[in-house]
């Protein structure tokens, strides 16, 4: 490349970190730009996205969803590393489900738990961002977070409406492991283990993640609660190992 590949995030989202875990994974170096809420949407468009974040720029164009990424990703690799292996369909049906599904939901509990803890939300939540992004949300917080809460359809009774979901798609992705395979497909690391960890994250904050998250002794209850019972589900253990084996940071 003669110029630098572009990963356009907001640095908590667990769809952006599905592409740096991905990039990083295949070894390609990257200049990651950090936006808030809000300024997303414009730095997306001006990009050719949708309105969302992640968008990588590089010498492919603009590539404005999570899994076009990933198989960009993919495409340095040896066929023996690939995270979409040749006719794993079911990995890649795998991969949109969650996306469909665990993405959003464990987003929504997430932010209903941190959008009324300003202080502890924006500790994490503007980390690298630039500095004027990160004043405006502070002084336009009130109207900031309602209208973010509208925008991901964060209601009062998400906890009791979103949590069950979450539930669910941990005990879908234990019963797969059941058996003892090492991954959801088997013996081998994939775009699915890749995809549930990242999206799991929302709701067991892995120390490992691209950006920092507040860890459960730092949270007031109950967002620790949550995320100690999610941690503690076969699933989310197997996230956090999927993250302690497989999360590799390059150097520097």
């Amino acid at each position: 490349m003669t110029r630098p590949r572009r990963l356009l995030t907001i640095p908590i989202s667990h769809y952006c970190e599905k592409a740096r875990w991905a990039l990083e994974r295949a070894g390609l170096p990257y200049r990651e730009e950090r936006h808030v809420q809000g300024v997303n949407r414009l730095v997306s468009w001006r990009h050719g996205g949708h309105g969302t974040l992640p968008v990588l720029v590089c010498e492919a164009g603009a590539l404005v969803e999570s899994e076009a990424i990933l198989r960009y990703a993919d495409a340095h690799l040896r066929e023996a590393e690939r995270l979409f292996p040749d006719g794993a369909d079911e990995v890649t049906a795998l991969c949109r489900e969650l996306d469909a599904g665990l993405g959003p939901d464990g987003r929504r509990l997430i932010y209903a738990h941190m959008l009324p803890r300003k202080a502890l939300m924006l500790e994490y939540n503007n980390a690298g961002v630039p500095r004027w992004e990160d004043t405006m949300l502070r002084r336009g917080w009130p109207l900031l977070a309602r209208w973010g809460a509208a925008a991901l359809e964060v209601r009062p009774d998400t906890p009791e409406q979103d949590r069950p979901r979450v539930h669910a798609a941990f005990d879908a992705i234990a019963a797969r492991l059941e058996d003892g395979r090492p991954y959801l497909f088997g013996e081998r690391f994939t775009a699915a283990d890749l995809t549930f960890a990242a999206l799991a994250a929302a709701v067991v904050l892995p120390p490992e993640y691209g950006t920092p998250l507040p860890q459960p002794d730092v949270l007031p209850e109950p967002v620790g609660r949550d995320v100690r019972a999610f941690r503690a589900h076969p699933a989310g253990a197997f996230a956090l190992r999927l993250f302690g084996e497989h999360r590799r940071r390059p150097a520097g």
